[in-house]
């Protein structure tokens, strides 16, 4: 699959058409030994209360782990309560987020790994984009269920979840958004914020679905590093 082109994407429609167009010290899990030219990084950028141990990151970290990535947590926090439509809340909370990332991730050299992943959800969307470009870092992204801000800051490639009834970005407004971009979206039909509906096995069902569509978009990401590589 080209991911240069725009794939629109909604859970039990295998046949989508394709179209062209929290703070505390973070934690870094490292997975069996690889050479220094393969060295792969996932870093790991929570909401505001969906923390990396909820199944969207918990299950993506997994998976980056299978796949040969050592996992980076930036566990930022310390907001304002009752953000949600209240834009200058969110601006702040954003700031900071920023701001405790440069602090939790100084250590990180980025130029010894071939490939960076960052995994974000919800305001840690825009808070990885605002990141990897004020580190001036080429990444590849997992967007989990961005918030309208993040389009005003995401710039590298990467992959959008969204729920169709995600409370905190109209689903009207979220199409009209990626509509200005390359992105490729997928949409779960009546999720919410956490890209859940309320039915367990439906949510349990999706979640797979939402997986394997990350997991793919991980070996992508392998298959370009291999044959960097081998050249």
């Amino acid at each position: 699959m080209d991911y240069e082109s725009k794939m629109v994407c909604k859970k039990n429609d295998q046949t989508a058409p394709f179209r062209a167009s929290h703070a505390t010290e973070s934690c870094i899990h490292e997975p069996v030994s690889h050479s220094s030219m393969s060295r792969k990084i996932a870093v790991v950028f929570p909401g505001i209360g969906y923390h990396t141990d909820k199944p969207l990151l918990y299950f993506s970290k997994k998976l980056a782990i299978q796949h040969g990535y050592e996992i980076k947590d930036v566990p930022y926090g310390g907001f304002d309560k009752n953000i949600k439509g209240d834009s200058v809340k969110m601006y702040a909370a954003f700031e900071s987020a920023v701001a405790q990332c440069e602090e939790l991730l100084k250590n990180v050299n980025f130029d010894e790994y071939a490939s960076i992943l960052f995994i974000s959800k919800s305001i840690g969307t825009a808070v990885a984009a605002a990141y990897g470009a004020k580190r001036g870092i080429q990444t590849r992204n997992i967007f989990f269920t961005p918030v309208q801000q993040s389009f005003q800051v995401m710039k590298d490639e990467g992959i959008l979840f969204h729920g169709t009834a995600d409370p905190w970005l109209n689903h009207e407004i979220f199409l009209r958004e990626c509509g200005k971009t390359e992105y490729p979206y997928y949409l779960v039909e009546g999720g919410n914020h956490s890209l859940e509906t309320g039915d367990a096995l439906r949510d349990l069902d999706n979640l797979r679905w939402i997986m394997e569509k990350v997991e793919h978009y991980m070996v992508i990401d392998e298959d370009v590093a291999d044959a960097c590589c081998t050249d």
